[in-house]
């Protein structure tokens, strides 16, 4: 079958314009000058704020945006597949691989969909999901001692980081009272440590309540920046000629 007959059998199908997409990023990759520099490092912070984005425009409910965003973190899936394929040294790999990883990984771990095990709901389902996972990771040698927290991304910001940290330990059966050993502990007057346990305590409690840390501290945030608009509003302010700012040059 011909490219131009390939693309006539997809033409319509859903997921048809994915294949657009990588011949598009395949061009760009090729014949823009920007694009044919870039490296996974380059490229790191953008998957970082384009998912942010996304968020933003899921917080807001803002349909269009949300569309925006997903596609744009898309792109950031593909440019960065696309830079594995140019490699050599045989840890190269194309989107396809990407997505049959991602394909394997769903059917293993969905056997109640894909297979012959039943279940009473979606609380067992996670607790197969676990399981199969750590099956997984004892197969590749990953398991043993500590691997209660393998695989959480210790570089996210600590908000998240200190929820994911407590979600985790709290489904593999950890004591509750460590959360709260940190926070007990005596500290001595000025000791930096006590706010970082006291934001961990508060973490703690959100979680116990049924609430994410991560949206409740950004829903206060951008309710105080609402009162900081009002007032710089009300007072007619702007900012002095030699004040600093974020933005780039």
């Amino acid at each position: 079958m011909t490219e131009s007959e390939r693309e006539s059998a997809t033409d319509g199908m859903p997921g048809s314009r994915l294949l657009d997409l990588v011949r598009v990023m395949d061009t760009l990759r090729v014949n823009c000058p920007w694009d044919a520099r870039q490296t996974h490092e380059s490229l790191r912070p953008f998957l970082l704020e384009e998912t942010y984005e996304a968020v933003d425009a899921l917080t807001a409910g803002d349909e269009a945006a949300v569309r925006e965003e997903l596609g744009d973190v898309l792109l950031q899936v593909v440019f960065h597949a696309r830079v594995a394929q140019e490699r050599t040294d045989g840890t190269g790999y194309t989107i396809d691989d990407v997505a049959d990883g991602i394909i394997d990984k769903l059917t293993r771990r969905h056997p109640h969909v894909f297979g012959d095990v039943s279940v009473s709901g979606p609380d067992e389902v996670k607790l197969n999901w676990d399981a199969i996972k750590a099956a997984e990771r004892a197969a590749a040698g990953l398991g043993g001692p500590g691997s209660v927290l393998d695989g959480v991304p210790l570089g996210q910001p600590a908000l998240s980081l200190a929820a994911q940290l407590l979600r985790r330990a709290e489904r593999a059966g950890v004591p509750a009272e460590l959360a709260a050993q940190g926070a007990d502990r005596a500290t001595e007057p000025g000791d930096g440590g006590e706010v970082g346990r006291e934001l961990f305590a508060l973490v703690n409690r959100a979680r116990a309540v049924g609430l994410d840390p991560e949206l409740e501290l950004r829903a206060a945030a951008l309710a105080y920046a609402d009162r900081v608009r009002t007032w710089a509003a009300g007072q007619d302010w702007l900012p002095p000629d030699d004040q600093p700012t974020d933005e780039e040059p």
